[in-house]
């Protein structure tokens, strides 16, 4: 039997997204949203990257599990994630079940 491995939520990004095995994060061109606290390469023109941002002022580790989720802000700030929804749903829901065990 085959067993869907857990999530690591302490690699999950405000974005949904996991800095483990990013090729920039490899060849050390990024430390890694989690690692650098979103002062990252990308977002060096405008500061610290917005979706980061927002999670640190509502409290959250990741949009999925925002009180406010899913918000109006949520489509344009992840805009390269069409699914980003349907995406935080289920890591929502992942992470509230290894929560609750």
């Amino acid at each position: 039997m085959n067993k869907k491995q857990k999530t690591d939520f302490k690699t999950i990004t405000a974005c949904g997204e996991s800095c483990i095995a990013c090729p920039k994060m490899e060849k050390g061109i990024c430390k890694g949203c989690i690692e650098a606290d979103s002062y990252v390469p990308e977002w060096a023109e405008s500061g610290r990257c917005k979706v980061h941002e927002c999670t640190r002022k509502h409290n959250v580790t990741f949009c999925g599990i925002c009180d406010e989720f899913p918000c109006t802000q949520l489509t344009s700030l992840i805009h390269w994630n069409p699914n980003i929804v349907e995406h935080f749903q289920m890591l929502a829901k992942e992470y509230c079940e290894q929560e609750n065990h």
